[in-house]
């Protein structure tokens, strides 16, 4: 555990103990510090806070993947600096991000710690960063209607392979709604920073937001779900209650079983992540009619979600995730085809 503040790793060292497989075996409070405990012990995960003094936690996260390859959890508090740093930590190579401890943190919350922090451990690193992408920018744009939707589901790992799919996506191809778990400051970040590497517009899904071409929204964290619903061919988002206080929020399962009405113009996909959240919701897209993806073992960082929508027969294929974009935009050229529309 490395943070410069002692309350919070006394916190984190209870929380993470409480875990049957769990067992802190050294602190820091810098990173130079970091660096002696790291080589004396040896550790199978790191939890890293973004703000330290002397070296911060993004310089000290790149030169430790750099010279020293170990998943690493970053630890942030809630504000809107910290939650950029997070996100570009996620970019880094970090496995996850969990929120500094709040007074309000109960025993479901201390118990989903403990289990990202253990999945992080047997997560696989990228052997390198994808490079910086080159947006294809569009050569013709395409009015709304009759559109298919690409919907899509990830948690631990994701941000890095969201990064890489939607960077390989036609950027005037169909709307794409993507949950991704992760705490509300933390999406507004990615959601901002994809919007400025993308030539597409990227944003937080809103109560009845209606989804052009090339758009991406993402759910966001405010005790709601985001569904889809499809109104004379376009496509719009509706935001429900979580009245049920559900594992997560917002659920993949949610939105996934939301589009089984209109599972036909549907493409929908299971990034890396932890758990099962979305194998069901899959799953009845695709006896529905959609077209339905699972991301390999061999390039998710946690091979959970996929996994468990591939055992369960919810997914057509299982794809890398550097071959899954192209895989969507073959699917949707053949959806235009067969919608009676010229394939681009």
């Amino acid at each position: 555990m490395v943070d410069d503040s002692a309350l919070i790793r006394r916190w984190l060292r209870v929380v993470l103990e409480a875990h049957p497989r769990l067992s802190v075996v050294g602190e820091a409070e810098d990173a130079q510090a970091a660096r002696k405990v790291i080589k004396a012990t040896r550790p199978d995960v790191v939890t890293l806070d973004i703000e330290m003094p002397g070296m911060d936690g993004l310089g000290f996260l790149e030169r430790l993947m750099r010279l020293n390859p170990l998943p690493v959890v970053m630890v942030s508090g809630m504000t809107s600096a910290n939650s950029d740093a997070t996100v570009r930590a996620l970019m880094l190579g970090a496995v996850d991000c969990i929120e500094k401890p709040m007074t309000g943190t109960d025993a479901r919350q201390r118990a989903m710690i403990a289990r990202r922090v253990f999945a992080a451990a047997f997560s696989r690193l990228r052997s390198r960063p994808h490079p910086p992408h080159t947006p294809v920018r569009p050569s013709a744009t395409r009015s709304p209607g009759n559109e298919p939707v690409i919907l899509i589901g990830a948690s631990t790992g994701g941000v890095a392979a969201l990064d890489t799919l939607i960077g390989g996506l036609d950027p005037w191809g169909p709307p794409v709604v993507i949950v991704q778990h992760m705490p509300g400051p933390y999406l507004v970040s990615f959601s901002n920073l994809l919007d400025r590497t993308f030539h597409r517009q990227v944003s937080l899904a809103q109560q009845g937001m209606s989804l052009s071409p090339g758009q991406v929204a993402l759910a966001p964290a405010l005790g709601q779900h985001a569904e889809v619903v499809r109104r004379s061919g376009r496509w719009e988002i509706r935001l429900a209650p979580d009245v049920e206080r559900s594992l997560h929020c917002p659920s993949v399962d949610r939105l996934f079983h939301s589009a089984v009405p209109w599972a036909p113009h549907v493409i929908a996909a299971i990034l890396t992540g932890l758990g099962r959240d979305g194998a069901r919701g899959l799953k009845a897209l695709r006896d529905a009619g959609a077209l339905t993806f699972a991301q390999d073992e061999e390039s998710s960082t946690v091979y959970g979600m996929p996994r468990v929508a591939w055992e369960i027969g919810a997914a057509s294929e299982q794809v890398a995730l550097d071959d899954l974009a192209g895989r969507i935009n073959d699917a949707e050229r053949r959806y235009r085809q067969r919608q009676g529309e010229p394939g681009r």
